[in-house]
């Protein structure tokens, strides 16, 4: 069986002269070197793609895998998660991980928010700040958690995303349309433990792989886990 492997390497991207913030959901190279060598391990053969116009130029000649392992990011766009997912569906391709449906849905956590509550899940409240003069609407109490609607991997998030009063809601606001162009999303905040749970499989046949919990030494931020500490987690979190 040959598997294909789809991914973000960010080192291209920092070639490319992309920043730092805007590659921090890319993978390293010996992550991919990894995911490369446990499959071989396994007994697959494999062929290294890379993102998404690097998948579209290997179909336009004619390249095809029995499977794709994917784990691409992608790079622009509001469904950029699911771009890869949904070209392989169009050509009949098995890939492993979610669909462009779930992958389009769950990038943004307002819309994401809003079917778990329908579903009767717990979920903060919330409110969305497109632009500053939402901010005056905003009926909920503080403290508020500030982040980018549409990201991952801690993107936008710091000690100030934990928001005490309004004196500090707008400029927290200001900077994160600013720097991601797109709106925030505010919650209620809620303090406690955190953990992070594996999942494997749909429907009946899901199961919980794994969980860990994000523990925090004293050196490290203490209101957030963002792109600093998960980048330096070696260091920061037990």
């Amino acid at each position: 069986m040959l598997v294909g492997i789809t991914y973000d390497l960010r080192d291209e991207y920092l070639e490319m002269g992309f920043g730092e913030e805007e590659t921090a959901e890319f993978d390293r190279a010996d992550t991919i070197d990894a995911i490369e060598n446990a499959l071989t391990g396994l007994g697959y053969r494999t062929e290294r793609i890379g993102h998404v116009k690097k998948l579209v130029n290997c179909l336009s000649e004619g390249k095809r895998w029995d499977v794709v392992f994917n784990i691409a990011e992608g790079y622009h766009g509001i469904g950029r998660e699911a771009q890869v997912p949904a070209i392989l569906d169009a050509f009949e391709i098995p890939y492993t991980f979610s669909d462009p449906l779930v992958l389009s849905l769950t990038l943004n956590k307002a819309i994401t928010k809003r079917v778990v509550r329908d579903l009767g899940i717990p979920t903060p409240d919330f409110a969305l700040v497109e632009k500053l003069s939402d901010i005056d609407s905003v009926s909920l109490p503080f403290p508020l958690f500030a982040k980018p609607v549409a990201e991952g991997t801690g993107k936008g998030i710091s000690d100030a995303s934990k928001v005490g009063g309004k004196e500090n809601l707008r400029a927290i606001c200001l900077d994160l349309i600013d720097r991601f162009k797109q709106p925030v999303l505010l919650e209620t905040y809620l303090p406690g433990r955190e953990f992070t749970v594996g999942i494997i499989g749909t429907g009946d046949d899901g199961k919980v792989d794994g969980v860990i919990e994000v523990i925090l030494n004293k050196k490290a931020e203490k209101e957030a886990y963002s792109t600093g500490m998960k980048k330096t987690y070696e260091e920061n979190v037990t």
